[in-house]
C-alpha cells in the first residue's frame, strides 16, 4: 500500500551574503521509497527541481552537523536549533538554503508516524515480497 506525506515550506535561498530570496520548497515522503526525503525547490524563472536524500540525514541535520558530498544539512546555531541550512552541491555548483527547524521537524514528525525510524527495511522487504507476489498471479493468469 503506497502513501505519502507532504508539506510545503518556505525557505530562503542564499545566493550570496548579500543577496537572498524566499521559495517555496516541497516536501514529500513516499512508503515506497521509505529511506528517502524529496524535496522541489520551485526556483524564480525556472522548472522545479527535486533532490531526493536519506530522511535520516535530514532528521540528524537538525540538531547536528551531517552530511559529505552532495547534500549536507547542519544547524544555524547549535545551541538553538531555531534555523537549519541545507547545502546542495553538484560539481563546483552549490546551493544553500535556510529553513525554520519547526516546519521540517513537523513534517519529519509525521513521516515517522507513517514509517517510525529504523522500521523502513521491514517496509522495504514488504514491497519487495508483494510486488513478487503480484508477479506470479499475474504470470499464472497469463499462463491459464
Amino acid at each position: 500500500m503506497r502513501e505519502s506525506v507532504q508539506a510545503e515550506v518556505m525557505m530562503s535561498f542564499l545566493v550570496s551574503e548579500e543577496l537572498s530570496f524566499r521559495i517555496p520548497v516541497e516536501l514529500r515522503y513516499d512508503t515506497c521509497d521509505p529511506y528517502a526525503v524529496r524535496l522541489t525547490f520551485h526556483l524564480p524563472g525556472d522548472a522545479p527541481v527535486t533532490w531526493a536524500f536519506g530522511r535520516e540525514l535530514l532528521v540528524d541535520g537538525v540538531g547536528r552537523p551531517c552530511g559529505e558530498g552532495d547534500v549536507r544539512v547542519s544547524p544555524v546555531d547549535p545551541d538553538t536549533l531555531g534555523e537549519v541550512l541545507i547545502r546542495l552541491q553538484v560539481g563546483s555548483d552549490q546551493a544553500l538554503f535556510r529553513s525554520s527547524t519547526a516546519p521540517l521537524v513537523a513534517f519529519l514528525d509525521r513521516t515517522d508516524k507513517l514509517v517510525p525510524l529504523g522500521q523502513e527495511g521491514a517496509l522495504a522487504d514488504f514491497d519487495a515480497h508483494l510486488d513478487d507476489a503480484l508477479d506470479r498471479i499475474l504470470a499464472e493468469q497469463g499462463a491459464g
